[in-house]
């Protein structure tokens, strides 16, 4: 892949904002280069730009070097940066399969970037060949989420490699949920394949969608166009401690991955004997989609328990359809006595 082919003119002209934490990176005893308040420590400090430390950490567990990893704020910033690095507004496309999250559709939007959407198949599967088929001259980038948002299948592997095997633009791969999937990341096989991008997230596994912190897995050149584009600090201070914090909990987190699938399987189990359940389909995610009779009346019907769930009846492909969060052993009872109301 030649990346300078896919970037867009002006952002290979770009001159990054340079600032005073990039132009000085190691320890002094006085700071005055930053027009910063010498009070209040350290919250008086601006914070890496580059988040070394932390991306450090996330590279030990990730097995992955620190220059391949882009930090941003929730998945969402590098999706948009990569819309505005690499489609140019009004000429260029993405395509991408249907249903699958709504925030690929609304940063093209934002970007004024074409979007083709390849259906799903039935069984949620989708075909390497059709989204290729589907693309075109301008197409600079194919997003891919597996375990795919609202229907939480994991995708097929070859069909993936067979993506990046056969485009010549950027394959970026969803992995928000791969951490609830018995198969494993392809975050291995990054060097494999140069047009790879991985994202990733701590809002699910490591419960921390409060603090907003995504992650993108790349090759080093992608990731300095990442840096090029991104605003100077863009995860502050806090984000960084309370991640480092955070990621000490490895084990915790891992307990807290096997309770949300052991409560899954349950869950499962249990709503299948609702008369009103039509189908559960099969999960590699922290939730489930489940057809039902009327499902918009189940939605009203849950929320006057206090219950909220998501309402997916007018996405594609799921008609009558509600994508229920697995929640703690307490909050799934809750959910499974108020639906046991309607029979």
């Amino acid at each position: 892949m030649n990346i300078d082919k896919l970037i867009r003119n002006n952002i290979k002209a770009l001159k990054a904002y340079s600032s005073a934490r990039d132009e000085f990176t190691g320890q002094a005893e006085v700071y005055l280069d930053a027009n910063e308040n010498p009070f209040n420590a350290p919250y008086n400090r601006y914070p890496d730009p580059l988040q070394w430390d932390l991306k450090k950490k996330i590279a030990s567990l990730k097995d992955v070097a620190p220059e391949k990893i882009f930090l941003g704020n929730g998945s969402d910033e590098p999706i948009d940066i990569i819309f505005r690095a690499f489609c140019e507004p009004g000429v260029d496309n993405m395509v991408t399969i249907d249903p699958t999250y709504g925030m690929y559709q609304v940063a093209a939007d934002i970007n004024n970037v074409e979007v083709r959407k390849v259906k799903l198949n039935e069984d949620f599967g989708f075909s390497a060949q059709k989204l290729l088929d589907t693309s075109n001259l301008y197409t600079k980038v194919i997003f891919v989420c597996s375990p795919n948002n609202p229907t939480a299948n994991l995708l097929d592997k070859a069909e993936i490699v067979k993506l990046l095997m056969g485009f010549d633009g950027l394959v970026v791969v969803d992995e928000a949920y791969i951490d609830f999937s018995p198969e494993h990341s392809m975050l291995p096989e990054l060097d494999k394949y140069e047009n790879l991008v991985i994202l990733q997230t701590l809002s699910k596994a490591w419960g921390m969608a409060g603090i907003r912190l995504g992650m993108a897995f790349a090759q080093p050149e992608i990731i300095r166009i990442f840096n090029k584009i991104k605003y100077p600090y863009n995860i502050n201070m806090l984000t960084q401690q309370k991640a480092m914090e955070l990621l000490e909990n490895l084990q915790e987190k891992e307990e807290w991955v096997k309770t949300i699938v052991d409560e899954r399987a349950k869950m499962v189990k249990k709503l299948f004997s609702l008369p009103f359940v039509q189908v559960i389909y099969p999960s590699d995610a922290n939730f489930i989609l489940v057809k039902m009779h009327d499902a918009r009346c189940i939605y009203e019907h849950l929320t006057e328990y206090g219950i909220i769930v998501r309402d997916r009846s007018k996405i594609a492909l799921c008609d009558d359809c509600l994508r229920i969060t697995i929640g703690s052993p307490t909050e799934n009872k809750k959910l499974r006595k108020a639906l046991k109301e309607l029979i």
